[in-house]
This record gives C-alpha cells, sequence and structure tokens, in this order.
C-alpha cells in the first residue's frame, strides 16, 4: 500500500523561503512511473493545486506560484519536493502532496491523484 508523508512546513516571514518534502512508502519510484504533485488548502478555502511533476520529469504550475515555487523529485530515495522561495502571505496553507501511477496529462486535477498524504502546515507572515 502506498503512504505519502509530508515534512518541512513551518512558519516564515514575507519573502523567506521553506522547502517541503514528500517521502513515499510502498512505491519506488525508480521501476514504476508516478505522477505527483503539491496541492493546498488555505484557512476556509477548498483544495487547490500549487505544482505537479511527471514521471519523465515535466512540470506543471499554477500561475500564482510560477517562478517562486520550484518542484523536483528524487527518485532513488522516492521523495518528492517543493522549494518555495519569495513567500507572501497568500502562501499560508496546509500543503499536501499526491500521487497517481502513470503518466497524467493534466497534473493539477486534483481528482487525478488517488493517494494523499496527511499535510504540512506552512504559515508566511507578513
Amino acid at each position: 500500500q502506498v503512504r505519502l508523508a509530508e515534512s518541512g512546513g513551518g512558519s516564515a516571514q514575507a519573502g523567506g523561503s521553506l522547502r517541503l518534502s514528500c517521502a513515499g512508502f510502498g512505491l519506488t519510484l525508480t521501476r514504476t512511473a508516478y505522477s505527483m504533485a503539491w496541492f493546498r488548502q488555505p484557512p476556509g478555502e477548498g483544495r487547490e493545486p500549487v505544482a505537479g511533476i511527471r514521471a519523465d520529469g515535466t512540470t506543471d504550475y499554477v500561475d500564482s506560484v510560477k517562478g517562486r515555487f520550484t518542484i523536483s523529485k528524487d527518485n532513488a530515495k522516492n521523495t518528492l519536493y517543493l522549494q518555495m522561495n519569495s513567500l507572501k502571505p497568500e502562501d499560508t496553507a496546509m500543503y499536501y502532496c499526491a500521487a497517481r501511477e502513470g503518466q497524467l496529462g493534466r497534473l493539477l486535477r486534483l481528482a487525478n491523484y488517488d493517494t494523499w498524504g496527511r499535510g504540512t502546515q506552512v504559515t508566511v507572515s507578513s
């Protein structure tokens, strides 16, 4: 059974940086193609996409984080990352990683993912 565990969340000031990690258990990225993504849920709002990455390394980002966030993965470590720079108060949210076996066409579609982590909180103060 595949399980995802996020870490790296915390508090930062506007303009600062944080790096999130998502460790995958029960999956082997070096042998099986997975699409993976980061989503976030601001306080009182619904879950929204942030960035996604396919098995072949191609990526997609929502416009609000382009140029500030970078998604990457280390197949050997079965770990997904999200480097967040130039943080803004509106980036405050619970951040979740998600995975789906295969090469997804629409990386940022929430319904495409069948495995989710429990989330890690990111709080950005002005």
